[in-house]
């Protein structure tokens, strides 16, 4: 086995290992799908961010919010802040990067919003400034982080963590566990709509 084939071998074992390792959060994912959904049929909306990889998959869970996962159901109101190209570079040069995505909470957020904060390091300054805005304005903060103990993890309402794993596998993992959660908010919006409750409850 030459040196590059022992290198991709060793990428796909410590996937499936890390993959393994976020069985155990299955229900947390179900019940972050739930929320979701209550929130957003109720007229209240997701923001999420993230840096590099991480923003790509905020943006992918975004995406699949407003659009639509698998089933057709009504668009939801989701907002990837690190898309926002011209607020995102005025706010950078205006008060620094550090600021660019806790001014967009300050802008956009809700009391019982949701906000969706990816990172793998969970220790970006940025990231860390939006949770804490998040929380002062009563919106639910969620993170997928990288192994903790971690900053962004301490921070936010509920974490899950990728417990083990470069950070190419840890935003691996993450883009399982948006489809995930965009899985369990699809069955959750049909639920609510099957019974007649597009509210929250």
């Amino acid at each position: 086995m030459t040196p590059h084939e022992l290198s991709s071998s060793s990428h796909l074992v410590e996937h499936l290992r890390a993959l393994l390792g976020i069985e155990s959060e299955i229900e947390r994912i179900q019940a972050w799908g739930d929320l979701i959904a209550e929130r957003l049929l109720a007229g209240q909306r997701l923001l999420a961010a993230g840096n590099g990889g991480s923003a790509a998959q905020a943006q992918h869970l975004t995406a699949e919010l407003v659009g639509r996962y698998r089933e057709e159901r009504q668009a939801l109101s989701a907002i990837a802040l690190h898309a926002e190209t011209s607020a995102l570079t005025a706010i950078a040069n205006d008060y620094g990067y550090e600021e660019v995505f806790a001014r967009q909470v300050r802008a956009h957020g809700r009391h019982g919003d949701v906000l969706v904060l990816l990172s793998t390091s969970g220790a970006s300054s940025n990231l860390l400034a939006a949770a804490r805005t998040a929380r002062q304005l009563g919106l639910v903060t969620l993170a997928l982080t990288g192994p903790p103990p971690n900053q962004l993890h301490s921070l936010c309402k509920e974490a899950i963590a990728v417990r083990q794993g470069s950070a190419a596998t840890v935003q691996e993992i993450h883009l399982v566990v948006v489809h995930l959660v965009c899985n369990a908010v699809d069955a959750e919006v049909s639920r609510r709509l099957e019974h007649g409750r597009p509210e929250a409850a």
